[in-house]
């Protein structure tokens, strides 16, 4: 009998209905935050991965499935979704025709490590990218994103934790305190750190070997060696997230398996018996410097992965189906950072409500902003400036009727579903006289 190769798993009809819920409920959240699904192939040429000598993660240097091809070119399958993106939007010049673009996929990837519940060496991943811009409630935005997920599929006390591993200037001065403290433990650290020191010192502080031993409580925090503006990127992201009261700890080891990241960097994880310590779900952060380092545009992005495997196991507890559409509800038009902030908090609590939302994040003008809204078919065109601030107010329009008023900043979401359930009442109103006539 021929069986499976191991590490893969078959998805059996009965089981296949699981997998469409959750596709289903990952892209109506994704269409809530306004992103677009992207799909890359699932080979690519292996430089795509295998980029920097200097690059210590397992998944590069142990775990990637690598090959020849017919005419002898090294071919890689993908071991993850975001540097297949990023050459996507490099190679297809996305940045020509959008400076924004807010993409996410699902799709298979392929890392050879040892199976085991919830880990294959096929398995498939959800992930997004936000390339265009280096504003931190952009990194708050995908975190809300990951925890309206985590929330849609009916799962409870999600948890983030973040961390900040600060800009080039910042992560160099950290690496060299890293080096000072660690060669003083060279003949305690694993083989695999070893190598870490020499190449990649702040890649110790993620090993799960090492981490519980004593010397590591000494080791250097990074948070001590951020700069002025690193500093600044972080309470940013931290006080967007207050303010959209999404609750989270600083978890000061926190760096993430891949060389590419900087500045924030984040865990989502859920409170699952079942799942024990491993109970991380989804994770991700900034890389501002990798769509450059692969020959693209000087172009920032954060993203976030999720394991779809390990999702359907925690999805056992609980989920629900959700449609598509393809329109906005509001689109909130900004003008100065402190009215972009509220927006951000009141959007939050539309998209709470299950509204499709989004707004700019590029500081454009008025009619580029305007624009913006035509462009995602909005239903509704809030328009906040500083004025409106400081009167607790905001102007929003009805696009179908053209109808412009100013409400309080708070009732937004009450305004815009009462109009929504208003116009459903209407239509089933004429449907039924309608019916009637017949």
């Amino acid at each position: 009998m021929i069986s499976r190769p191991k590490g893969t798993y078959d998805v059996l009809p009965n089981e296949v209905k699981a997998w469409t819920k959750l596709e289903s409920t990952i892209r109506k959240v994704c269409q809530i935050y306004n992103y677009q699904e992207i799909r890359t192939p699932i080979f690519e040429s292996g430089s795509v991965f295998h980029r920097d000598v200097n690059d210590t993660s397992d998944m590069v240097n142990k775990e990637t499935y690598d090959f020849k091809d017919r005419s002898n070119r090294d071919i890689t399958l993908r071991p993850e979704g975001t540097a297949g993106v990023v050459r996507a939007f490099i190679e297809n010049k996305l940045y020509a025709t959008s400076k924004m673009n807010k993409l996410f996929y699902i799709g298979p990837m392929f890392r050879y490590e040892r199976p085991q519940k919830g880990r294959n060496r096929q398995f498939s991943q959800f992930g997004v990218e936000a390339l265009g811009s280096n504003d931190p409630l952009l990194d708050a935005e995908v975190i809300a994103l990951g925890a309206s997920l985590i929330k849609a599929l009916g799962l409870k006390n999600v948890k983030v934790k973040i961390n900040s591993i600060g800009d080039k200037e910042s992560r160099d001065k950290y690496r060299e305190a890293c080096v000072k403290y660690f060669n003083a433990y060279k003949e305690d650290l694993c083989s695999d750190c070893l190598i870490r020191l020499e190449k990649n010192p702040l890649r110790i502080l993620d090993c799960k070997v090492d981490r519980d031993k004593d010397f590591f409580k000494n080791a250097p925090k990074i948070k001590d060696y951020l700069n002025e503006s690193s500093l600044k990127h972080f309470e940013a992201v931290l006080n967007a997230l207050k303010e959209m009261k999404i609750s989270y700890e600083i978890d000061d080891n926190l760096v993430r398996g891949l060389d590419y990241y900087s500045h924030t960097v984040f865990e989502l994880e859920v409170d699952i018996l079942e799942f024990g310590a491993q109970n991380v779900i989804g994770a991700g952060g900034r890389y501002d410097s990798l769509v450059r380092d692969m020959q693209g545009p000087d172009t920032p992005g954060v993203g976030m992965a999720f394991g779809m495997e390990r999702l359907l196991l925690a999805c056992e507890y609980g989920g629900k189906v959700l449609s598509t559409l393809d329109y906005l509800h509001v689109y909130f038009i900004v003008l100065g950072q402190e009215a972009k902030k509220a927006a951000l908090a009141q959007m939050n609590i539309c998209r709470l409500g299950g509204l499709f939302c989004d707004m700019d994040y590029l500081d454009r003008g008025l009619k580029a902003q305007f624009k913006a809204a035509d462009e995602h078919r909005a239903m509704f065109t809030c328009i906040l400036g500083e004025n409106e601030l400081k009167d607790f107010k905001i102007n929003i329009k009805n696009n179908e009727t053209d109808v412009q008023e100013t409400i309080s900043l708070y009732e937004v979401y009450p305004y815009v579903l009462n109009h929504l359930n208003n116009k459903s009442a209407c239509t089933s109103c004429k449907e039924k006289e309608v019916k009637k006539d017949e």
